[in-house]
């Protein structure tokens, strides 16, 4: 899938890890996301298709983007609740995608008729949506990337969304898999040249275009990486790293 050119602003910020940052209560990385969409209370959806609804996923949300910060809800596919999607997910400034099977998502997303409302959202040259999430909620932004959806042997997705040109490889430090495949991916062509990140590291990106590479830690892993006459070019990217009002905590569990 070629990916969506868009004349006007919108966000995305990809991160490695899912789950893993959103125990993260008080990530900076959270309040880096709230402020891009420059209101005092914006309302944030979290889209939790890809661990079928999880409740416990859904609680550590609410959690984390309490309604003192923002003005949180998040959208059950699985037990849908809402007739006009469309108008229900047009309403929010940030969309944020939980991790989880990439896979699946992407299927029940296309059943329901949300891929084509947050293609439609990222396109609208009137709406300045921040489009967010960790694992598969960083992967589905792009063309495509590497994926644990099909088994415990990892494997090439390359159908998401295309909003951003190329690939996202995430977990690039916390799982042997990921790299040879995302090498061999390449080399053949059955990914674009793209990114890998670290669990806690996270891609911001205006429009098609790349802004910043964050961390909440110090020594975090950020690259882009591309295949150029057969040779792997890993290009480490400069990491803002982010301070946390106050220590970073974590849970509750999921």
């Amino acid at each position: 899938m070629h990916a969506a050119e868009r004349p006007t602003m919108a966000h995305v910020v990809a991160t490695g890890a899912g789950k893993a940052m959103m125990q993260r209560g008080n990530d900076p990385t959270h309040e880096y996301i709230l402020q891009l969409t420059g209101k005092e209370r914006p309302r944030v959806l979290f889209v939790g298709t890809a661990t079928g609804d999880d409740a416990a996923y859904i609680v550590t949300f609410y959690s984390t983007y309490s309604s003192d910060r923002c003005a949180p809800h998040h959208l059950p596919l699985f037990h849908r609740d809402v007739d006009d999607l469309g108008a229900f997910v047009r309403s929010f400034d940030v969309i944020h995608v939980g991790g989880g099977n990439t896979a699946n998502m992407l299927d029940v997303w296309k059943r329901q008729g949300l891929d084509t409302i947050l293609r439609e959202m990222w396109e609208d040259p009137a709406s300045n949506v921040v489009f967010t999430g960790g694992s598969a909620g960083g992967i589905c932004w792009f063309e495509g990337g590497t994926t644990d959806s099909y088994g415990p042997t990892l494997q090439v997705l390359p159908e998401g969304l295309g909003f951003l040109p190329g690939s996202f490889c995430p977990h690039y430090d916390a799982e042997d898999q990921r790299k040879p495949l995302l090498h061999a991916a390449l080399k053949s062509g059955e990914l674009g040249a793209g990114y890998a990140v670290g669990n806690l590291q996270s891609l911001h990106f205006e429009n098609q275009e790349f802004r910043a590479a964050m961390s909440p830690v110090d020594g975090g892993l950020a690259l882009k990486v591309a295949a150029v006459d057969g040779e792997i070019i890993e290009t480490p990217l400069p990491l803002t790293v982010l301070t946390a009002s106050a220590p970073i905590t974590t849970g509750p569990s999921t």
